[in-house]
């Protein structure tokens, strides 16, 4: 079986995920390529290919149409299901030429499934698997099913319509997709993030208590809520100080509220680190908050689970799958930044002994339920189906 994964690049050092995904794959005797926007000449996990690339230049832009169009020829009567069934959909004709363009590697490809990695990279080529006899798979993760589709109503219509199969990653985002209309006969599968496992030596005790947030600096991670809380938290306890590893537009609306609350001694920004980097910093950390508005599941948090931290999230999107309240962390309703203080401050205060028990059920639970190796073995059966 040959399967097509569609990414906007390959995946990075960090992205565990889809690396696994892949050798779990290869490792069953599947075929995968990688089809992706944005080329890495240091990924070789499988053979890649560029899709068309679409250029600013209007003369380069038409020599490049005019390329694509003649090593379409072979293939002429898959682009011709492929326009037929986007005439079906009552697509422009300006937008089925520049369709054929941008997908002219997937049309020219032999495999039995499409699966693209994120929904919103469907859009405009929903119409490729039927053209070329494949099945077509989409997953549904955080933003492109739970932001974007607000931004643009019916986006995914086209979709809805032809896809045959849904990986989605937490129960969350595969409600949000019936939210935006999948039906619900379209076969689906929950497959949750997984995490490498890691051995780890217990941190040494410290008067302050570290806490730290790893994500873009975007306002669905709800950063002015957390120092909003942390600011309450200052006024009966400031042994703590707060770390926060991300870059992001919000940056210097997050410097604004550190300064306005008077915060600057008690929360760093770290700016963007490198994975070994990013592991350390958790590493030395006591507590791993996430007060985000919604995440589609957050492997963060699942990372610091199998490092033993103490772990605070928000009840936003599948963060509550994440966490289980009051055994392996504590999930707190989002939006109330003095409920948040509260609970860091009971967090904090917390026995030994109590802390203890809380990083042992959550590193017990990561390695029974959320192993690479049982996330490949979910991958592979998804394809038989």
């Amino acid at each position: 079986m040959h399967i097509a994964l569609i990414l906007s690049q390959p995946p990075g050092y960090s992205e565990t995920f889809f690396k696994s995904k892949i050798k779990g794959l290869q490792d069953a005797g599947y075929l995968v390529s990688l089809f992706v926007q944005k080329d890495d000449p240091t990924f070789n996990a499988c053979r890649v290919f560029k899709l068309p690339k679409v250029y600013k230049h209007p003369i380069v832009q038409a020599l490049a149409y005019l390329w694509i169009i003649l090593s379409l020829v072979p293939y002429v009567k898959r682009v011709k299901r492929f326009i037929k069934l986007e005439h079906g959909s009552k697509r422009k004709k300006t937008q089925i030429f520049k369709n054929i363009y941008t997908n002219a590697s997937l049309l020219k490809s032999n495999v039995d499934w499409l699966h693209f990695g994120f929904a919103t990279l469907a859009l405009q080529r929903e119409h490729v698997a039927k053209a070329i006899g494949a099945k077509m798979a989409v997953s549904l993760r955080g933003f492109d099913i739970d932001v974007y589709p607000m931004k643009h109503p019916n986006c995914y219509v086209t979709l809805w319509q032809d896809v045959d199969k849904v990986h989605a990653i937490s129960k969350y985002t595969l409600n949000q997709g019936y939210y935006h209309g999948l039906p619900k006969t379209v076969a689906s599968t929950i497959i949750t993030p997984a995490v490498k496992l890691v051995s780890t030596e217990r941190r040494s005790a410290s008067k302050t208590t570290k806490i730290i947030t790893v994500g873009r600096l975007h306002w669905m991670k709800g950063y002015l809520d957390i120092l909003e809380a942390l600011s309450i938290l200052k006024t009966i306890s400031d042994n703590f100080h707060y770390q926060i590893i991300g870059i992001g537009a919000e940056e210097e609306a997050i410097k604004f509220t550190i300064h306005q609350l008077g915060l600057q001694n008690h929360v760093t920004l770290l700016g963007q680190q490198s994975h070994d980097s990013v592991f350390t910093y958790i590493e030395q950390a006591e507590v791993y908050l996430q007060y985000s508005h919604s995440e589609g599941f957050c492997n963060a948090v699942l990372e610091a689970q199998a490092l033993g931290k103490l772990c605070v999230v928000s009840d936003g999107g599948g963060l509550s799958e994440n966490i289980i309240d009051g055994k392996t962390g504590w999930v707190v309703p989002k939006r109330q930044p003095k409920l948040l203080a509260k609970t860091l401050e009971s967090v904090i205060a917390q026995d030994d002994v109590i802390k203890s028990q809380f990083s042992e059920r959550a590193k017990a639970r990561v390695q029974h339920q959320f192993t690479l190796q049982q996330q490949q073995a979910k991958f592979v059966e998804f394809y038989k189906d």
